[in-house]
């Protein structure tokens, strides 16, 4: 039995290409970037070449491109060291209720420092209302964070629409998480020129852990978190992971090299699963297969069945799910975003969610539908009504 992975929204598998490039300048461009002789220079050049490559890759200047170790740190920076820069101008920020928990527990934080936040409510389908932003914004509002993809259900917030609203106030720092978005099709609306911060994070596109960059518009002033020795424009110091950023960059130029046809063979794969999935009763289907739905993530419910249960007997199965967000499947906690959503309880403690990445295929969604339909059947006797 070949084993499954359909995880990709908690981590990716690093690519052979990624990982013999880190390999590559591990050992041969060791040296200290910031070091004056000729194997400090070499990895400084190799430093500011990852830096131009994914710059162009993602319509950006390379002077707009600061590298960190991942989605909660760029999360973390771009909040804080906006809240650190505009506290003379105001100490309220906006966010919405189903953030990723390195914004919302970023957002609580500062509350206990004496600001004060909106959290956007959202509806049903897990989408915020642009109108309850417009009425949100007040004069001391200094940053709006919006994720563009929900990592619990795939839900696409309407950040364009968002943007509009922002144009109007041109002093109002806008963050996107893009954790979950980038190689989903999405980079258009990501490059609307009023979006000021994004957060990327390599692992999730087959780079190496711990690597990710964020994008800041030029003009857009922000405060270090991490002060020492100057690096990164002053503005995070630390030598840089010189190894892992060249990787991140090649995984990155990999990913988006045929992102169209990416994205339709993750489409196609998630609409295999939903309709086999969604025609059987206690099924609850929390993601959709309309447009505002990114392509690669597919969260669901079995009435009666814990989503832990189903985890670990998909497991047997060499199929790997999870449950909602991997940041909280551990702690058996209630999904936030389904939380946020109003979703009972008893169904919302049953959820389970499938995320794709390109490598996946068809034939493993009928393996997938097949291994389900056995653990259906399995756990029949604890749904609620029978079928």
């Amino acid at each position: 039995m070949l084993m499954i992975y359909f995880d990709n929204s908690a981590t990716t598998k690093a690519l052979p290409a990624v990982l013999d490039t880190y390999r590559k300048v591990s050992e041969d461009f060791f040296g200290n970037p910031s070091s004056l002789h000729a194997l400090g220079d070499h990895a400084y050049q190799l430093l500011e070449g990852a830096r131009s490559q994914i710059a162009e890759l993602i319509h950006a200047q390379p002077s707009e491109i600061y590298f960190t170790s991942g989605g909660s740190e760029g999360d973390n920076w771009i909040i804080k060291g906006t809240a650190i820069e505009k506290r003379p101008f105001g100490k309220h920020l906006i966010t919405t209720a189903v953030e990723h928990p390195a914004v919302i527990n970023t957002m609580k934080q500062l509350e206990g420092l004496g600001f004060e936040v909106t959290y956007l409510p959202v509806d049903h389908r897990g989408f915020i209302n642009i109108a309850d932003l417009q009425a949100a914004i007040r004069p001391d509002t200094i940053l709006v964070s919006i994720m563009a993809v929900n990592n619990e259900i795939g839900a696409m917030q309407p950040i364009q629409a968002a943007a509009r609203v922002l144009d109007d106030y041109p002093t109002i720092h806008f963050h996107v998480d893009a954790v979950q978005a980038i190689g989903k099709g999405l980079l258009p609306a990501l490059r609307d020129p009023r979006i000021d911060f994004i957060t990327f994070s390599g692992h999730k596109f087959h780079g190496p852990r711990g690597t990710g960059f964020i994008y800041a518009k030029t003009g857009r002033h922000f405060a270090p978190l991490i002060t020492g020795g100057g690096q990164e424009s002053n503005l995070r110091s630390g030598t840089e992971n010189v190894p892992a950023i060249a990787a991140m960059a090649k995984a990155l130029r990999l990913l988006l090299a045929n992102e169209p046809a990416a994205v339709a063979n993750q489409q196609a794969i998630r609409r295999r699963i939903y309709d086999h999935v969604s025609k059987l009763p206690n099924v609850t289907m929390f993601s959709q297969l309309t447009p505002d739905f990114a392509p690669h993530i597919l969260c669901f419910a079995i009435a009666g069945v814990r989503g832990e249960t189903i985890v670990h007997a998909f497991e047997v199965e060499q199929i790997y799910i999870s449950t909602t967000s991997a940041c909280s499947s551990k702690k058996g906690t209630e999904s936030s975003t389904l939380a946020a959503m109003h979703v009972d309880s008893n169904i919302a403690t049953s959820a389970i969610r499938v995320s794709l990445d390109e490598y996946n295929t068809l034939a493993e969604a009928d393996q997938f539908n097949a291994a389900f339909d056995r653990i259906y059947a399995k756990f029949q006797k604890l749904m609620p009504t029978a079928s």
